[in-house]
């Protein structure tokens, strides 16, 4: 059977019902079903909070008897293997369904193409590709994780007229107005979780919490970048840790400093205010013959020195990386760059203890290497991550080549002398993004670009 305008419509009614719940079906990604007979939707769900029970199930209940001879509209493929739930497809062809019409092909090999394979042994018509495009920009998430081991990660930027996202020393600094900052929030309540780096942390404080009125349950899981576990016990993060999750990606030498008891300069080319916890030594290189730039790359990562200061990312009127041979650049670090490092490994040990006592999660895992961080996060169930705070954040993730999403925002607003200079601006996006649509706020204009996959 051919795809109709009538197919197409409603398979674009399950997208949209499908969006209903991201960002809220735990590992499972969110899917929309409608049934539909002579035209009449008699069936519609969207896959349940926490992920169970899947939307095809609860539609096919809503629909009863009426399901037999009806055609299944599904943004997914329907499973096929046994998990906590029976399959999907054994459940369309119990109830009879003449027909099914999928958007997205599943890529869990659990899945893939297994589904329709068992629909059509049952002599169920089977149509896929439908709205696949948009089908995939709603799937998103889940599809990365699936096939890239890694989360969908977002990048939101609010610059202002002269090309600045803060202002030095100020903390947090409104750039955009009341409707874009709604708009920002609901982006947070579908989304998985939501990373800074250490500066942003302590400079500005912040919750990174849901704050619309009925959405707050649905606050992302928080995570920081903190090399040195700098994080204050006394911040808004740390407090709200047993509310909304908390995850401190701390170095692995940090976890390693404390297993041997030794302090930071006894560990191979790591000082304690260096900046380069992080990053390793090649273990089968000379002494001193191996800068840390180069070092522990990791797959995919730069060849550039990409480590802030310990404790913190370096953020505007900052000089730029330690340079490993000049030690005149090494300085301790000050507040803003997240505080001192520890002198050892007792001292280390506590900071862990404190923050894990308040209810935060310790990961030990290299925080400045995106491409280890990630598959990390995605282990985790974490299909869909915002990066939101930090010049020098934002710029790791987008030469990593990690980010999927762009989200620049243009406020008229002027920061003036002080400013904190955007990493990225409408006239340098990165080659193999496409602009997908602009919207305004109010004044502010968001233009988003995303990379195909």
């Amino acid at each position: 059977m051919s795809i109709t305008p009538h197919d197409e419509r409603f398979m674009a009614a399950a997208i949209r019902l499908s969006r209903w719940h991201l960002g809220r079906t735990a590992t499972n990604p969110s899917v929309g079903c409608l049934i539909v007979r002579d035209g009449v939707i008699v069936g519609r769900a969207v896959t349940a909070l926490s992920g169970r029970p899947h939307a095809e199930t609860q539609a096919l209940a809503e629909a009863g008897a009426l399901a037999r001879g009806a055609t299944a509209y599904v943004t997914l493929e329907p499973c096929s293997h046994h998990g906590k739930t029976p399959p999907c497809a054994e459940a369309l062809i119990a109830y009879g369904v003449a027909r099914v019409v999928i958007s997205v092909t599943d890529p869990d090999p659990r899945v893939s193409g297994r589904g329709i394979a068992m629909l059509r042994e049952a002599c169920i018509e089977v149509d896929a590709g439908v709205l696949e495009a948009e089908g995939r920009h709603s799937l998103a998430p889940y599809l990365t994780r699936q096939t890239k081991d890694r989360p969908y990660v977002t990048l939101k930027l609010a610059v202002s007229a002269d090309g600045m996202i803060g202002r030095e020393g100020a903390g947090q600094v409104a750039i955009t107005g009341p409707e874009a900052r709604a708009q920002v929030q609901a982006l947070r309540a579908e989304t998985d979780a939501i990373l800074v780096g250490i500066g942003t942390a302590i400079a500005d404080d912040p919750l990174l919490t849901v704050r619309v009125s009925g959405l707050e349950s649905q606050s992302p899981i928080r995570i920081v970048l903190d090399p040195s576990l700098a994080l204050p016990l006394t911040s808004k993060l740390v407090e709200t840790a047993r509310e909304v999750p908390v995850i401190v990606v701390a170095s692995e030498e940090v976890s390693l400093l404390e297993a041997e008891g030794l302090p930071p300069s006894d560990l191979p080319g790591i000082s304690p205010t260096s900046g380069e916890i992080g990053k390793r030594r090649d273990p089968n290189s000379q002494a001193g013959s191996s800068s840390p730039a180069t070092a522990d790359l990791g797959r995919g990562a730069s060849p550039q020195l990409i480590s802030p200061p310990v404790g913190g990312e370096a953020r505007a009127g900052e000089a730029g990386a330690i340079d490993p041979v000049d030690q005149s650049q090494r300085r301790t670090p000050g507040r803003a760059e997240g505080g001192n490092a520890p002198a050892d490994a007792t001292d280390m040990d506590s900071r862990r203890a404190a923050l894990e006592a308040a209810g935060v999660e310790v990961l030990y895992c290299n925080p400045y290497h995106p491409e280890v961080l990630l598959p990390a996060l995605a282990t985790r169930g974490i299909s869909s991550l915002l990066v939101e705070g930090g010049a020098k954040t934002a710029r790791l993730f987008l030469e990593a080549g990690l980010v999927d999403r762009i989200q620049l925002y243009r406020a008229p607003v002027v920061i003036g002398e002080g400013g904190i200079e955007s990493p990225l601006d409408a006239t340098d996006i990165p080659s193999g993004f496409a602009h997908t649509g602009t919207l305004m706020f109010g004044e502010d204009r968001l233009d988003e670009y995303e990379r195909g996959f």
